[in-house]
């Protein structure tokens, strides 16, 4: 053991919230300590985030810790969701080390770097179950069961001891697709020892179990057999276990499967690509599912969440170039809510109900499971881990304290709630925050990546809420002002509530302001501007009560 010596854990991303998970695992003494990132995701923008579609956590820290050293050693991928992989081809030209996952995850991220233009990324496929040793780490991938094909935890052994990063998982015992959790590795690491397990917290707060896959997979049969009319199916385009489900339910009444969305069809084909499909799955192409009966035709469709660019919601509002529903028809929600997609959701499912379409979701029948563990199911992991030190993460502040005050009634000597940037001590000596590092964001705007705080996103939600007002005027070398000022106004009321014209308001303000202006107070820009945004203000305010961003654009002739 060299002198000094520790191992740490460090979250960038996926401590403190749901989502864009990045952990760093560290081994050495501070001034010469190796590291392996563990995940590399996103999350995605909201109404805070205006025009932006992705966010991901800025590695800053480790880039300029760890990559111009040579000390990041590799990026282990625990699973395919986006939320652990979808910042992995924007993030990589900055990381620069090698990327290992299994073939389900690594064919994802393989085109997801082809559509970036990187071509030969230097991804390295492993088999599930592999062992493996970089640096005086030694990791080993233990299989799992999630609501994606090929989920692992990974089992990282050290000169001070066992730790294992269980990424997203929970237990199902009788899954759709793929094997069961590997309770026997799990044990046996128990038996051998085990110094800290990091483990997902989504579902802590929820009791029992999250409920098998296989249990859905049933009761959609009996739903589907129940159905004359046409049926689609939206899902998680990920859950390729669900999609089997459905084809197979589909199958037992008589219906052929048209795969309708873009990631629904890449995540089909990968599936098939990767060996993981059944082989008497087939489908029909969208111009041959228009011929068939209504009640010989199941379309598994994209847009669980509302998405209004996604096949549901294009179909709702009759948007979609070949696919149509109406009276006799259903539509099963095979998902849930998450959190922020509720408006949009109900929105969606009431625009179908309006053209007379029946609408089943995880509230009317038992059409969905989650892919984390609910208590129970955390329960069970520890009594197979053991762990000595419990690090709860992917949660939200609530769900990491709950985890680790449960940890604590499971066994665990200590527990920690921690944030994105809380450095951990994990050996040797006692589990500790030892130091809070940088750990902020990058906003994934089109082709630009905007660090977080530059001031962009408030000026796009100040432009959402009051407008742009845009006023060119000219003005000669003598402060003379030739002719009518130029005014452009976006996103303002076209009039007020005794139905005065708003624009005429503001071009009678800008009249009045360059009257009262001398022609050397005109010859001074500054002041140009300062009189016409307060005029036009003072004009403003008492009809309307809101501001709105102001230009002054002076052009001098």
């Amino acid at each position: 053991m060299r002198k000094n010596s520790q191992l740490v854990f460090l979250p960038l991303g996926g401590s403190g919230e749901i989502g864009m998970n990045m952990n760093l695992f560290g081994l050495g003494p501070d001034h010469d300590r190796k590291w392996v990132m563990v995940d590399c995701g996103v999350t995605f923008g909201d109404a805070r985030t205006p025009g932006v579609d992705l966010i991901c956590p800025d590695p800053a820290y480790i880039v300029d810790e760890a990559v111009a050293q040579g000390g990041l050693l590799a990026l282990l991928l625990t699973h395919a969701h986006e939320d652990h992989i979808g910042a992995v081809a924007h993030l990589w030209p900055r990381l620069q080390c090698p990327i290992y996952a299994t073939a389900f995850t690594g064919e994802l991220v393989r085109r997801k770097f082809a559509e970036k233009g990187i071509l030969n990324p230097p991804l390295k496929i492993i088999e599930m179950g592999a062992r493996f040793s970089l640096g005086d780490f030694d990791f080993e991938y233990v299989t799992l069961t999630h609501s994606i094909p090929e989920p692992n935890g990974i089992i990282i052994r050290t000169e001070h001891g066992i730790v294992l990063h269980t990424g997203d998982w929970k237990i199902d015992i009788d899954p759709s697709l793929g094997p069961l959790t590997d309770s026997k590795t799990l044990t046996e690491i128990g038996n051998e020892g085990v110094l800290a397990m990091i483990c997902d917290s989504t579902n802590v707060l929820t009791p029992g179990v999250s409920g098998s896959e296989m249990r859905v997979q049933k009761r959609l049969m009996e739903l589907i057999a129940a159905e004359t009319g046409k049926v689609a199916v939206t899902t998680f385009a990920s859950n390729v276990g669900r999609l089997v489900s459905v084809c197979l339910a589909a199958a037992q009444n008589d219906r052929a499967v048209c795969l309708i969305g873009r990631s629904m069809l890449r995540m089909m084909d990968v599936a098939e690509q990767t060996g993981l499909l059944p082989d008497h799955i087939s489908f029909v192409e969208m111009k041959e599912a228009g011929f068939l009966p209504d009640d010989k035709i199941l379309y598994l469709c994209t847009g669980s969440q509302g998405e209004p660019r996604a096949a549901l919601a294009r179909i709702a509002r009759d948007d979609h170039p070949a696919v149509v529903l109406g009276e006799g028809d259903t539509v099963i929600f095979s998902s849930k809510i998450i959190p922020g997609n509720d408006r949009v959701i109900f929105d969606l499912q009431n625009t179908l109900v309006d053209l007379g379409v029946k609408v089943i979701t995880e509230k009317d029948e038992f059409v969905h499971v989650s892919g984390h563990p609910c208590r129970d199911e955390l329960k069970q992991m520890y009594q197979w881990v053991r762990p000595k030190y419990a690090v709860p993460v992917h949660g939200e502040a609530r769900h990491l304290q709950e985890h680790a005050k449960l940890a604590l009634e499971l066994g665990v000597e200590e527990s920690l709630s921690i944030r994105n940037g809380d450095m951990v001590r994990l050996a040797p000596g006692p589990l500790e925050v030892i130091d809070q590092v940088p750990a902020g964001r990058l906003y994934i705007d089109g082709l630009i990546h905007l660090p977080e705080g530059t001031g962009v996103m408030r000026e796009r939600k100040r432009l959402a809420e009051g407008g742009f007002l845009a006023i060119a005027v000219a003005i000669d070398r003598k402060g003379r002002i030739p002719a009518m000022p130029d005014i452009i106004a976006s996103g303002m009321p076209l009039s007020d509530n005794e139905g005065e014209d708003l624009q005429e308001i503001v071009e009678e303000a800008v009249d009045a302001a360059l009257d009262r202006m001398s022609r050397q107070q005109a010859l001074d820009d500054d002041n140009v501007v300062r009189t016409l945004r307060r005029s036009v203000r003072a004009a403003l305010d008492p009809v309307w009560g809101k501001r709105t961003d102001i230009a002054i654009l002076i052009n001098r002739i």
